[in-house]
């Protein structure tokens, strides 16, 4: 008969307790690396405890744990907002638990929540924030706010624009007549002339109104980039004056088409085309390239915020003289200009029709080194069935 060794029993089972330790810290750290927030925690000294996929991705940090145990200022210095907030981890007496933040390192929006780590003794060990890219969201909201101001300013426009047609037509009508009265009266003529002039700018200011506040109704096709773009620069040239401007053009044999009204793609680009000839006035160089894209590295929609479809960019870029920063954050602004005898309402337009595509449009310029326009289209509009059926969805400004 044999016997047991002592204390077998109780090293059986501190190796339970040990295997299903390593169980449970391998599961938390799966867990933690695969949700889709984002997850970073810090000791009491300000050293990197924990951080996970989702916080390195949208901090551009290396994947590998070379950032364990370092000071968060340091991993961090390039995010101040985020530094301040967790600097005030153990300072704070009431830590936020819903927080909204705008990172201006990455103008990305997040929403987070700060919590305190203690130990069984509850003492305090570290902090843990947790947070979430809320960029797609907030857009998705200010669209539906916009599209709820412009359709009570719409009406109103609409009904003023078809008003104001009718005397602007009796005004041409009669300036006509009075210049018939006095053939040789060259001061009467000039004079005729202005009126007419006027109120033939007035005319089109209204039809650009009444574009403006008419929804989007799209004749959704299998559209080819390269062939709208053709026809861009060729509406463009007979519309605006070019001067010595060379367009080059950059677009893949092998690029998908669209599903996208190929009119309305065409008056986009048109309008960005005569944008960069006003600008260049006659000299410079106009670049048009386009290329897919499939991820969020480079530049895919994501319509749910989280999963990539496959998208075509177009980059238009001049090397003009840019803009300086209080333009160019109010450039899509309807009834915003800079020229003298403008509207205000073509980039607006081309905002509205990019975006009843379920598309992105964005600009980044520099006063002195010139602009680029990048639309951004799904190769399949998510919401295909209602663009046909009543136009525009989503409006932005």
């Amino acid at each position: 008969m044999g016997f047991a060794e002592p204390g077998s029993a109780a090293m059986q089972m501190a190796k339970g307790h040990a295997k299903a330790a390593r169980q449970e810290d391998v599961f938390f750290r799966h867990m933690v690396g695969n949700m889709r927030n984002c997850v970073l925690a810090i000791d009491r000294d300000g050293g990197i405890v924990l951080i996970n996929e989702e916080a390195r991705r949208l901090f551009n940090l290396p994947a590998d744990d070379s950032i364990i145990g370092m000071p968060y200022a340091d991993v961090l210095h390039e995010h101040s907002d985020i530094v301040r907030v967790l600097g005030g981890a153990f300072e704070l007496k009431s830590l936020p638990n819903r927080a909204e933040l705008r990172l201006k390192s990455t103008d990305t929006v997040i929403g987070y929540t700060l919590s305190l780590v203690r130990d069984e003794t509850e003492e305090t060990v570290g902090a843990a924030l947790f947070f979430k890219d809320l960029t797609h969201v907030e857009q998705m909201e200010e669209r539906e706010r916009l599209r709820d101001r412009l359709a009570a300013v719409g009406e109103m426009a609409a009904v003023m624009a078809h008003e104001i047609k009718n005397p602007l037509a009796g005004i041409e009508v009669l300036a006509g007549l009075l210049r018939r009265k006095a053939p040789d009266n060259p001061d009467v003529q000039s004079l005729v002339g202005d009126i007419i002039n006027e109120a033939k700018m007035a005319n089109a200011i209204v039809q650009e109104v009444l574009a403006f506040v008419r929804p989007v109704r799209l004749q959704v096709d299998r559209t080819s980039i390269a062939d709208a773009l053709a026809n861009a620069v060729a509406l463009a040239d007979g519309k605006a004056t070019r001067g010595t401007i060379a367009v080059d053009l950059a677009i893949p044999s092998d690029l998908p088409t669209v599903g996208a009204d190929q009119h309305q793609l065409t008056q986009v680009f048109c309008n960005l085309l005569i944008n960069a000839y006003e600008a260049l006035e006659g000299r410079g160089r106009i670049e048009i390239a386009a290329r897919v894209a499939s991820n969020a590295a480079e530049g895919a929609l994501l319509p749910d915020g989280h999963t990539a479809v496959t998208t075509v960019v177009v980059d238009v870029a001049d090397d003009g003289p840019g803009m300086p920063p209080d333009v160019a954050e109010k450039i899509f602004n309807p009834f915003f200009t800079t020229k003298a005898q403008g509207s205000g309402l073509g980039l607006a337009i081309v905002r509205k029709i990019v975006d009843a595509h379920e598309g992105r449009i964005d600009m980044t310029t520099a006063d002195g080194r010139g602009t680029r326009f990048r639309v951004t289209l799904p190769v399949e509009p998510h919401k295909k069935d209602s663009i046909k059926k009543s136009g525009v969805r989503h409006l932005n400004a």
